[in-house]
């Protein structure tokens, strides 16, 4: 079997494409080029360049796929629609289904690799030609939810070979095999983009433009950089002496509403989530389930489908949660099987 590796800097690709040579499959990497910027902290340059040493030390091919053009259209200029319209997109989930295992694998495919590998933490499992997308085996660094959005045929094409491994065996395997990677510290910023905060990526779209916080009373507590630039449940650049979270914000009067972490407005106990993209199996109305809507979220929340339409859902929470934000994508889960993936309405 012949497969296309996607190799990045990390250890957890390295660990992928070595794992996979034991096994003696035909292995080439693929490094994706996704954005390349003279202006920010970008590190695509350094990170070939590592990508390269860890082809060289594990003698394998390494190619270069540059997905730039891809990248912008599909990824960047959606999370600016996303600001633009006052929800919070998640871009990772989107660069899965979009780059890795869209145009990524569509390349593999033409260059007649049988299967692309990733450095995700998941398991996948094959029952009667369904491929199902189970959770990996420690589940405080399960990768599902940003996977959640891929297709049969995706998955079909696609293999997870540390899905066994918990990441200090990644790092410990990476030590004693001598990898040139082994000790470099994991990604902290936006997929694929720079490492920079996710407000001075957005000051690169939108302008300064100061206006007022307030708090659940209407009172003017202080002044911000514009309405864009904050998310539900944020607490970073407020610049107020007293502790608060945003819990609305309004971009058409550019104003920053905050309140105590306790308020009853940050907690919602249904909402309506749209636009789905199902794994493998539907459910109806009346099933009990379970659910996330960020990565860190463990274990997943108990739920119900309480309405379901063409392209929507009404979703009942067991307990009332907190800072639900537009935008976010909301990911099904029965129990331990991946199911399908929403965007919060």
């Amino acid at each position: 079997m012949k497969i296309l590796v996607g190799l990045s800097w990390g250890v957890d690709s390295a660990i992928a494409a070595y794992l996979l040579k034991q096994k003696w499959y035909e292995v080439v990497a693929g490094f994706m080029k996704n954005y390349v910027s003279e202006t920010w902290n970008c590190t695509t340059y350094d990170d070939s360049k590592e990508a390269i040493k860890v082809a060289e030390f594990l003698w394998i091919e390494i190619q270069a796929f540059d997905f730039q053009k891809e990248y912008q259209e599909r990824i960047i200029d959606y999370i600016y629609r996303g600001y633009e319209k006052w929800i919070t997109p998640n871009p990772d989930v989107l660069c899965n289904s979009l780059i890795k295992f869209d145009v990524f694998l569509e390349k593999a495919l033409e260059k007649w690799f049988d299967k692309i590998a990733t450095w995700h933490y998941a398991q996948l499992e094959e029952n009667d030609w369904v491929y199902h997308l189970i959770r990996w085996v420690d589940h405080n660094k399960d990768q599902t939810y940003f996977l959640a959005w891929l297709n049969q045929n995706q998955l079909k094409h696609s293999v997870f070979p540390i899905w066994h491994l918990t990441k200090p065996e990644v790092r410990d395997l990476a030590k004693k095999i001598g990898l040139p990677n082994a000790e470099r510290r994991d990604s902290q910023w936006l997929c694929f983009i720079w490492n920079v905060p996710i407000k001075n990526f957005l000051m690169n779209k939108f302008p300064i433009k100061k206006w007022e916080i307030r708090t659940l009373e209407n009172k003017v507590v202080g002044e911000h950089d514009g309405a864009y630039y904050f998310t539900i449940w944020q607490k970073h650049w407020l610049g107020l002496n007293f502790k608060a979270y945003v819990y609305r914000i309004d971009i058409e009067n550019n104003i920053v509403y905050v309140c105590d972490k306790d308020a009853d407005e940050l907690f919602s106990q249904d909402i309506i989530v749209k636009d789905w993209s199902w794994i493998a199996e539907e459910y109806k109305e009346g099933d009990a389930l379970t659910w996330k809507i960020r990565y860190r979220q463990n274990p997943p929340v108990e739920c119900s489908i309480t309405q379901k339409q063409e392209n929507q859902l009404n979703i009942h929470f067991k307990d009332p949660q907190r800072a639900v934000a537009p935008g976010q994508v909301f990911v099904l889960y029965d129990w331990e099987i991946c199911l399908w993936a929403w965007i919060i309405s």
